[in-house]
């Protein structure tokens, strides 16, 4: 009986390309391909890359370098790449990487099995040639269902299985092998992006907007709950915008209950949200719905309306403050992370000023900083009042030591709150660490128990906290939540 052919994938980015790998994985060992965690096990590597901004391009360039170097003295006889990256310049891409043996787009993926196999043999299959996405789908969402079953959307995978790939959930079971053994793991909700900011290229290579139907995200979640997975976080590059397509634009507010419900599930968490989006009702449901968490990653990007004008965004300091307000009027608890953009094109004194002045009073439990850089075949390449490099350095530097400061702050005012914590990791020496509700994989945080008896990977342990390191917590768990760990793991 020949060897099986095997295959690793590595990922990076963000949890979209985790759930893409997952689907490429699925995919593959349906076709009887072996799946390896260590690139040097493989025949072939797959490396799926991020196209977003320079540091992240940077790092898969040097992520496929590394798994052609093992060509040279391990089992690897391919390295291709896949994602972000080899979906926005194809062929470019395989110009300057000639260490790279192929270059997928995602046009590739229902036939990533042939594509490897054709590599692997020694064939050439020509580079994906890049095109704007956008124009796959109709213009109004209304259209865009119809056409959605010809047009590749990762993630998305049909629902219907060859038999093997994965065990039974409820009637279906989706495309997708679990990569890792974590108690967390993201579910696409939708695809692509409809709004026009001046400084994203995400919308050029994801393509449009389009919303996974309710009934594919509810049997996936069921299958990854029946894999233990205890928490599950709804990815996609809009969650505000889901079911505009399905005619109804509320649509997320009546899946989350359901969502919440699965058997096993202990917590659901919406990423990625627009804050010129956000409904009272959809408010609501996230700071009220048992299991869900009262968990809000608002993409601000900046505070001062000119800027933000100039971003193609909307809002100011004060209407955002009143968002947050509103939120912690309803659930005063409630986590809120964000990404902001500093040194942008015509962003002047008055204006960082006021994104200070936003956030010295959002209390923001998480901040993510960036330094303005042209991003190819955005609007804002093309702005004439560009900032020098070492002005926007500074102001980087400037508000993301303010940033430290303030999220460490924040974490001090929960000292004395009672968390939900779900263990993710337990170590003898290390200790016991797991995420509270306001804090998402990798992002935002973590939780040091003072106590791991009775617990393991996925338990849901109540804990008060008591001290606070940096944005870390350290809490105690509770008698009471500790017993009933151990009745559970009985």
């Amino acid at each position: 009986m020949p060897e099986r052919r095997t295959v690793a994938l590595v990922t990076l980015g963000c949890a979209r390309n985790e759930v893409d790998s997952e689907e490429l994985a699925g995919r593959l060992e349906a076709d009887g391909w072996q799946l390896v965690e260590d690139a040097a096990d493989a025949d072939v590597a797959v490396v799926n890359t991020c196209g977003f901004v320079e540091a992240a391009k940077k790092d898969s360039v040097d992520a496929l370098l590394e798994a052609n170097d093992l060509k040279d003295h391990g089992r690897t006889q391919a390295v291709v790449a896949v994602g972000c990256m080899a979906e926005r310049y194809g062929k470019e891409l395989a110009e300057a990487l000639p260490e790279a043996d192929g270059v997928l787009g995602f046009d590739d993926y229902a036939d990533i099995s042939d594509r490897l196999q054709t590599i692997l043999s020694g064939g050439i299959h020509a580079a994906h040639t890049p095109r704007d996405r956008r124009k796959l789908l109709p213009i109004s969402p209304a259209e865009r269902q119809e056409t959605a079953a010809t047009v590749a959307l990762p993630g998305h995978g049909p629902a219907d299985l060859p038999e093997g790939v994965a065990p039974a959930s409820g009637p279906r079971a989706p495309l997708r092998r679990r990569l890792d053994g974590s108690a967390v793991a993201s579910v696409k909700l939708a695809s692509g992006c409809d709004r026009r900011c001046s400084f994203c290229a995400i919308p050029s290579f994801r393509g449009s907007f389009i919303s996974r139907r309710p009934s594919d995200v509810l049997n996936e979640t069921r299958w990854l709950a029946e894999q233990g997975v205890k928490e599950i976080m709804l990815v996609s590059e809009n969650n505000t915008s889901y079911g505009k397509d399905l005619g109804d634009i509320r649509l997320l507010e009546s899946l989350l209950p359901e969502l919440a419900e699965v058997d096993g599930v202990e917590r659901v968490r919406v990423s990625y949200l627009q804050p010129a989006e956000m409904r009272p009702g959809l408010i609501d449901v996230l700071t009220s719905t048992p299991k869900v968490a009262p968990y809000f990653d608002l993409s601000f990007q900046h505070s001062a309306p000119g800027v933000l004008r100039a971003m193609r965004r909307f809002g100011d300091t004060d209407r955002f403050l009143e968002l947050l307000d509103t939120i912690r009027g309803k659930a005063p608890e409630a986590g809120v992370r964000s990404n902001f953009i500093v040194g942008f094109p015509g962003e002047t004194e008055s204006d960082l000023a006021e994104l200070e002045r936003f956030l010295n009073g959002a209390r923001l439990d998480a901040i993510g900083v960036f330094g303005y850089s042209d991003e190819e075949g955005t609007e804002a390449a093309t702005y004439d009042d560009k900032l020098d490099e070492d002005v926007v350095a500074e102001r980087l530097a400037h508000i993301s030591r303010l940033a430290e400061e303030l999220v460490s702050q924040r974490a001090e005012e929960r000292v004395g709150e009672t968390v939900r914590v779900l263990v993710e990791s337990v170590d003898e020496e290390e200790g016991v660490y797991g995420r509270a509700a306001h804090q998402a994989p990798e992002t935002d945080g973590q939780v040091l128990l003072t106590s791991g008896v009775g617990l393991s990977v996925g338990r849901m342990v109540e804990a008060k906290v008591v001290a606070t390191e940096g944005v870390d917590l350290v809490a105690e768990p509770l008698t009471g939540s500790l017993a009933c760990s151990e009745e559970a793991g009985r």
